[in-house]
This record gives structure tokens, C-alpha cells and sequence, in this order.
């Protein structure tokens, strides 16, 4: 079993002047003046005015402002069935623990929904069901089966580690989707841990990190949960 119930994550890499950087992008696009320039002036120290100008042009659609700073977190303690999930986002560089190098060596960890470990009786054949993968998994290897060729029995539960990159544009699309209640519970800790971890270091990107309703002030869903007015009605 997984020692920890959900991600574990850090905030390993992010630029040191993340808004200044981005108010120089922004300013640029407007100015006569040279990014250089723009980044050394005195003004651009003006955190409020950084802010304001930020906000005008993000909230204007014009997007590839912000994608000049790239951040990395290092992530553990998700299942396959997340990462699966989460590799399918766009303008995002993944290193994965790999199951075609790395041999799994008694019980592998792995990660159970609550909606089967609220079940007395399903969580005990789930369990059992693990060991049961992880002792054929065992005798794969034993026999001489490449962990690459054995790893096909293992499930969409056991546990992962990465290393994820992504930039300031991607990591919002990534909130404004995956922190949506519609979205599996699972990866919804994930991108609200991966969140919180930036938020700490740049508190200004509280905003802009949150379902998409939550933003723009309605709930485009199909099926909405009720939190925000549907589009349209």
C-alpha cells in the first residue's frame, strides 16, 4: 500500500522574477521602448502596476505573454490512471518512472479510490486482488520475463513519480479544467497541491489558479454541479 493517501508534491524550479518577466512580454507588445529596457526601468518594480497591466492584457485573450515562464514540480504518490490523465495535457515535458527499467520488488504501491476504500468488504478483495497481480507480477520476473513484458499485468492503480514541466499559460488552462468538480477526484488534489505549491512563492496567481467557473463566472459543463450560473441561461 501507498504510504500517503494522495500526491505528494513540490515546486522544484520557477523563474526568480516571474512578474517582472511577464509585465516585460506584456509591456513590450505596447511599447516604443526595448524590452531592456522595460525590464531595468524603475517603474517595472511597481508590483501594482505590473499587476494591472497583467491582468488587462491576460483578461484581453492575449495569452502568449505568459507563456514565457516554464515551472517543474516533482510529483509522487499518484496512480497510472491519474498520470494517464494528466499526460494528456497540451505544452507540458514529462520525466515518469518507468516500468520498463524499474523492477517492481514485492507488493507494489498502489493508490485506492475512496469510493472503494469506504467499502469494507470491496476493499478487502481489492487488496487481496493486488496481491494477487503483485505475486504474478513476481513470478513473471522470477521466470525471467522482462520487467517490460511483465509490467502489462500491473494496474491503472499502482503508484508513479514524475518529474512535470509546464508554463504559466498551460498551468492555468491545467487549474481552470482539473479543479472542476466534474473532474476525477484524484487529479483534482494533484493540480490544487501543484497550485497551492506556486501560490506560496507568487501569491498574485491565486486568481487565475481555479475552476473555470470560478474565473469567468459561469459553468459551461454539460452537467454543472450547480456552483455557477450555466452559460447561455
Amino acid at each position: 500500500m501507498t504510504k500517503d493517501k494522495y500526491a505528494q508534491v513540490r515546486l522544484i524550479s520557477k523563474p526568480e522574477n516571474m512578474l517582472k518577466t511577464i509585465y516585460t512580454a506584456c509591456r513590450t507588445c505596447y511599447s516604443a521602448d526595448s524590452p531592456l529596457n522595460i525590464y531595468d526601468c524603475d517603474s517595472a518594480q511597481d508590483e501594482e502596476k505590473m499587476l494591472k497591466l497583467i491582468s488587462r492584457v491576460v483578461s484581453s485573450g492575449h495569452y502568449s505573454t505568459i507563456e514565457h515562464v516554464q515551472v517543474s514540480f516533482a510529483i509522487s504518490n499518484i496512480s497510472r490512471a491519474c498520470s494517464h490523465q494528466l499526460v494528456r495535457h497540451r505544452h507540458m515535458s514529462f520525466s515518469q518512472k518507468s516500468q520498463r527499467y524499474v523492477k517492481e520488488k514485492g507488493q507494489f504501491d498502489y493508490l485506492t479510490p475512496d469510493s472503494i476504500e469506504n467499502n469494507p468488504e470491496l476493499k478487502e478483495k481489492f487488496d487481496a486482488f493486488m496481491g494477487k497481480i503483485s505475486e504474478f507480477y513476481l513470478e513473471l520476473t522470477e521466470a525471467g520475463i522482462p520487467a517490460e513484458d511483465a509490467r502489462a499485468v500491473l494496474p491503472n492503480a499502482t503508484s508513479t513519480s514524475m518529474v512535470a514541466s509546464l508554463n504559466l499559460r498551460e498551468l492555468i488552462h491545467l487549474a481552470n479544467l482539473r479543479l472542476c468538480t466534474r473532474a476525477q477526484k484524484e487529479i483534482r488534489i494533484l493540480v490544487k497541491r501543484m497550485c497551492d505549491e506556486l501560490i506560496k512563492e507568487e501569491p498574485w496567481l491565486k486568481e487565475y489558479l481555479v475552476p473555470k467557473c470560478e474565473r469567468f463566472g459561469f459553468c459551461d459543463e454539460d452537467k454543472s454541479c450547480g456552483r455557477m450560473p450555466v452559460k447561455g441561461q
